[in-house]
């Protein structure tokens, strides 16, 4: 049997998310508390996780999202996540990188209420929750200085995406299996860095790139 959120003392928040090379204030592991509480709530009538066990989420949802800051300095500038879901990566990003603006972008009118759940439960600031699809939208340069994307599919459409929405010298960072890997990293067009394999996983990695030509 999992154990209920309250049960979750701040430092197994902290022991949890350390492999992944996260330091977190009181504040951050407080905000992460309440957003785990009201996950475990929502998902009860809202498919947003399969992951259920309170531990296992703050390791693959919050240590994994915020892993991608020891890749990419990510303190300021604009993120857009593309297919939120329930806020991975684009809010645990947003609570490790107070600083950053953030869009959310999902189609889910329910995952996007739950979504204003947590930002106004929280108290976040400079995150906008847009409901709608990612490629139905016309994103100018300067859209963006990061583009993440995690458990989305469509890699041809994220990539026409964001090369256009990418502010100069921005990055692109995909959270990807391994059989994923090749077939993205030979997209014309991009120049990516070798793979980083997520700790504690065996077959999932982040990819970070950034376009060729204008916007590099």
């Amino acid at each position: 049997m999992a154990k209920g959120h309250s049960e979750i003392s701040d430092r197994l928040v902290s022991e949890t998310v350390a492999p992944f090379g996260i330091s977190l204030s009181d504040d951050q592991i407080a905000k992460i508390k309440l957003y785990l509480g009201l996950l475990l709530n929502w998902n009860k009538v809202t498919n947003l996780t399969s992951v259920t066990d309170p531990v296992e989420i703050v390791s693959r949802h919050f240590g994994e999202s915020m892993f991608a800051t020891s890749l990419v300095s990510m303190e300021n500038g604009r993120l857009a996540d593309l297919g939120s879901g329930a806020g991975f990566p684009g809010l645990a990003l947003k609570i490790a990188c107070p600083q950053l603006e953030v869009t959310l972008i999902e189609s889910s009118k329910k995952k996007c209420a739950f979504l204003a759940e947590v930002v106004r439960v929280l108290g976040l600031t400079k995150v906008e929750i847009l409901s709608r699809r990612f490629e139905d939208m016309r994103a100018g340069n300067n859209f963006a200085n990061f583009v993440t994307v995690r458990a989305v599919g469509g890699f041809p459409a994220i990539l026409r995406w964001t090369r256009s929405a990418l502010s100069r010298r921005g990055h692109l960072l995909l959270w990807v299996g391994g059989e994923d890997i090749t077939n993205i990293t030979n997209s014309k067009g991009w120049i990516w860095n070798p793979p980083e394999r997520i700790p504690e996983s065996q077959r999932r990695y982040i990819l970070v790139g950034r376009c060729l030509g204008e916007n590099v």
